[in-house]
């Protein structure tokens, strides 16, 4: 007895969802450009606009007589900015700060993090991940206010220094320091942290093997390979403490980038001053970065 074929099932109807979906497997260039767009269209609208904007800004100028914003460009801001030494010495001290706060923060990060890469054993390596984490958790505010009780005259620092004949710095640069130094280490232990990781053993064994000392290997070896996350460390220390002004306002009577934008905005009403000003940070960092990529600092990222 002959069985009956099965009858066979018709396609499924062509929709223009699937025309679509097969037209994009086809062109995955597309696809993934339509993937990508609606982020880099907010990063160009929010981020490279408000540049723009504040660029376009520095080159207005304030009325003296009405106070008004007056949209006539023109380089009187930045005259200004260049000719006065109070804005020079400002923007000296700030970049000296963060360039001390970046070298600082290397100097603590680096064994720090080598020894969570390299050395210590898994359950403790977590361990000190969540301690380098858990300062982030906290309240910008709460830790340098709590730095600011710190060392002040009558804190605890001068209390333990004073059986020593010693005492604290006190409010100033050095206290800025001290308190970016601790605020932005974190940023700077876990890019190392992970450059570190990526460092194959078997190369400090090789070099072990060949006679090579601790330091040797660190210069020849350790250092060069975690130079990328060495960079990309200072790249958060370094622009982090060119832009803040709490920090400095609330430890020290001096006065940094930011202090002079806040004031100029929220106290003198002076947008066109306060942008040109502004636009320092974004100068001294582009250089920077740049100054990186011809290092050779991002061949590996």
């Amino acid at each position: 007895m002959s069985s009956v074929p099965d009858a066979i099932e018709p396609l499924p109807r062509e929709t223009p969802g699937r025309r679509l979906s097969s037209f994009l497997h086809r062109h995955p260039g597309l696809r993934l450009s339509l993937l990508l767009s609606g982020p880099v269209g907010w990063l160009v609208i929010a981020y490279l606009g408000s540049l723009a904007v504040l660029l376009v800004a520095a080159f207005w100028r304030l009325d003296p007589f009405t106070s008004q914003v007056v949209h006539e460009y023109g380089f009187n801001n930045f005259r200004v900015l260049w000719e006065n030494d109070v804005y020079r010495n400002i923007t000296l001290r700030t970049v000296g700060i963060a360039a001390a706060v970046t070298v600082t923060d290397a100097v603590l990060a680096f064994p720090i993090a080598y020894y969570m890469a390299k050395v210590a054993t898994p359950r403790t390596r977590n361990l000190l991940v969540v301690a380098i984490l858990m300062p982030l958790w906290a309240s910008y505010l709460v830790k340098v206010y709590a730095w600011r009780i710190i060392l002040q005259e009558n804190g605890i620092l001068n209390w333990a220094l004073d059986p020593l004949g010693l005492s604290g710095p006190g409010f100033g640069n050095v206290a800025t320091w001290l308190v970016f130094s601790y605020l932005w280490l974190p940023f700077m232990i876990l890019p190392l942290y992970a450059g570190l990781e990526r460092i194959p053993d078997s190369l400090l064994e090789a070099s072990s093997d060949l006679g090579g000392r601790a330091g040797r290997t660190f210069r020849r070896i350790v250092l060069p390979l975690a130079f990328p996350a060495l960079v990309a460390g200072s790249i958060f220390t370094f622009s982090l403490t060119l832009g803040d002004y709490i920090t400095p306002q609330i430890v020290s009577s001096t006065q940094f980038i930011g202090n002079v934008v806040y004031i100029n905005v929220g106290v003198a009403n002076n947008l066109p001053f306060a942008a040109a000003f502004a636009t320092v940070p974004v100068a001294i960092m582009i250089v920077y970065l740049l100054a990186a990529r011809r290092a050779g600092a991002f061949e590996n990222l």
